[in-house]
């Protein structure tokens, strides 16, 4: 499913139903169901998710930032001839990366931003540096595609707001609303495998991204979605 639609599905079916359990529906508990919806596609650079975190205009940054360090190493005389030219040269030659390849960059960055001067946000700084970094090193649809992310965020979750007035209701809207993107990939084609190295893979293949029927498929869960959001929020209260 494309991003928009784990955000509303995810994020809608997660608060319905924690709803209908008794929980308070906080404004950080939307927010971390939300996050929580597209977390999965953080190790695919042109997600939703990494899009919006990391835009083009960042990425042009970079670039301008890379070749000019690669001039500044040539002309400066950090390294003696013609070492200064091959610093230069394997400077100037990250600006020329693909878009993927340079989001990976930035992400990798920023965990290492987070590691050095993030002290202040402790926990969160090291849980954002920590996911930021994986999810740069591995492939899509990899480990943040399994039941061991599943587990691994709602933990992170669990852990980091204990004591928290909602703190259960946190890690309860993460663990959830992760787990239904996850459930929704399944309805793919591609499918995902729920626990490695274990070769299982599930996949129903009713729908495939893209196609007429994979638009029909999504458009009907968007809709049911709306309709119990609508019920539990609307008729209900």
């Amino acid at each position: 499913m494309m991003g928009k639609s784990h955000l509303i599905i995810s994020t809608g079916v997660t608060l319905s139903v924690m709803s209908l359990l008794g929980h308070d529906i906080t404004i950080p508990v939307i927010a971390v169901a939300g996050l929580s919806s597209l977390l999965p596609d953080i190790d695919e650079p042109n997600s939703l998710l990494v899009r919006k975190a990391i835009p083009e205009f960042l990425l042009r940054g970079l670039q301008i930032a890379l070749i000019g360090a690669a001039i500044y190493f040539y002309f400066a005389g950090v390294a003696p001839s013609p070492w200064n030219i091959v610093l230069s040269l394997l400077v100037g030659s990250v600006s020329f990366l693909p878009g993927r390849r340079l989001r990976h960059l930035v992400m990798l960055l920023i965990a290492l931003g987070l590691f050095a001067f993030g002290d202040a946000y402790d926990p969160w700084n090291y849980i954002a540096a920590c996911v930021l970094a994986i999810s740069a090193l591995v492939p899509h649809r990899g480990l943040t595609h399994t039941l061991y992310g599943v587990v691994g965020w709602s933990a992170l979750l669990y852990f980091s707001s204990l004591g928290m007035v909602d703190g259960d209701s946190l890690w309860i809207a993460g663990g959830m609303s992760y787990a239904l993107h996850l459930l929704a990939d399944s309805l793919t084609r591609h499918g995902i495998t729920p626990l490695p190295p274990l070769p299982f893979k599930l996949r129903l293949k009713l729908m495939s991204t893209g196609t007429k029927k994979g638009g029909a498929v999504e458009s009907l869960c968007i809709m049911l979605t709306l309709a119990l959001v609508v019920y539990v929020f609307v008729l209900s209260s």
